[in-house]
């Protein structure tokens, strides 16, 4: 599902903080927006709490300038004389504030601005149908250093370009340390740092020259060179890196590491997917744990987490069932332990896929089909293979 811009018009810090959770909280990605210099956002979200004739004149200034933008005004309460003004300025729909709380009244009021918030990104969807296909995000999280991120994600990203041939990027979110490019064999040029700090400029042109090129046809952007950044002064700036290259590439795939930070969030919020990678041991199921709390605490779409498990083998200390009952979520995806192999790809810079028919890159591809919704191609059978052998 493409990603919404939202636009919050309040004067109220604190109220902007938490409309910002609220309209994150209803499984559709949406990124924040204070303004946007190359056309509108997706959606108004309008303060008339305090105020009310200010907030007014702003929907009719609103919707004489954007036409076909939805409009959510929220007052302090449900006033019928209120909501009836506000509808004839020109809003679409109308809350009274009542969040935060767990009183019937505050639920009631988010599951409907829920609601309103994931009929507006449907008829977005259904109005772009037959235009270019909407940016799918996939972002790679792991429950600890050395679960295999970095090998999944660089995997997947290759497979993905490989097999859709459709414009697709990964982005390395590590400060310092990320290793994404060194898996595909490049030495970049640029880097994220590159990108955030000429966001002034970032257009498709600018964006060709600071990826660098793979050639499974996936271009890459590889992570900042610096121990400190980006860090939580660049968390805007990354997002609206995000929606720049959503509007570019049609599969966006993200390595985050194994760390929740304000920048690494930036990607939650635009992911269509968050795949966590654990590992079949107690540290790692522990940790993840802890980031699926911390998911649902941020309104980041908990619903939209998957869980693959990395370096499975026949004696697992954990069985899958009990791995599924700590974390609340069932194992979308398990990968063999192959370490000979992996590292032998890893080393020599060369993805599993392009490197050799091993199982573990048969596991990759299944995964990436399932992704694309593509079928395995049909095996030969094997004494047509023979055959054609001696011929």
């Amino acid at each position: 599902m493409a990603q919404l811009a939202a636009s919050i018009v309040s004067h109220d810090e604190e109220f902007k903080r938490q409309v910002s959770r609220l309209l994150r909280a209803g499984g559709v990605p949406v990124g924040i927006v204070e303004a946007i210099s190359d056309g509108a956002p997706d959606l108004y979200v309008v303060d008339i709490r305090g105020d009310a004739a200010s907030g007014l004149a702003t929907i009719e200034r609103l919707r004489a300038g954007h036409e076909g933008i939805p409009i959510f005004a929220i007052a302090a309460a449900a006033e019928s004389d209120l909501i009836l003004q506000a509808m004839r300025a020109g809003a679409n729909e109308f809350f009274p504030w009542n969040t935060g709380g767990t009183t019937p009244a505050s639920r009631a009021m988010e599951e409907s601005f829920n609601g309103a918030v994931r009929r507006t990104a449907a008829r977005r969807e259904a109005s772009s149908a037959g235009a270019r296909q909407p940016c799918v995000t996939h972002v790679f999280l792991g429950a600890k250093g050395g679960a295999g991120t970095t090998t999944v994600a660089v995997n997947c990203a290759v497979e993905l370009a490989r097999l859709s041939k459709r414009p697709t990027v990964i982005v390395d979110l590590k400060p310092c340390l990320g290793e994404v490019a060194l898996f595909l064999g490049v030495r970049p040029r640029f880097t994220v740092l590159d990108a955030i700090e000429n966001l002034h400029r970032l257009d498709k042109d600018f964006l060709k020259e600071l990826v660098a090129k793979h050639k499974s046809g996936l271009d890459i952007l590889s992570g900042s060179e610096q121990f400190d950044r980006p860090n939580a002064q660049d968390a805007g700036a990354i997002e609206e890196l995000l929606r720049v290259l959503a509007r570019v590439y049609e599969y966006v795939v993200i390595d985050a590491g194994n760390v929740i930070n304000p920048f690494v969030v930036s990607g939650l919020y635009t992911a269509d997917t968050v795949f966590l990678i654990a590992n079949p041991d107690v540290p790692s199921i522990r940790n993840a744990q802890r980031l699926v709390d911390r998911v649902r605490q941020l309104g980041a779409g908990s619903e939209r987490v998957r869980v693959l498990l990395n370096r499975t083998s026949d004696q697992l200390l954990i069985a899958p069932k009990q791995i599924e009952t700590a974390l609340g979520y069932s194992i979308h995806h398990s990968f063999k332990s192959d370490y000979r192999t992996v590292s032998t790809a890893l080393n020599s810079g060369v993805p599993l896929a392009l490197a050799n028919d091993s199982d573990i890159a048969t596991e990759f591809s299944t995964f990436t089909r399932s992704l694309l919704g593509q079928q395995e191609p049909a095996k030969e059978p094997e004494r047509r293979r023979a055959f054609l052998g001696l011929l």
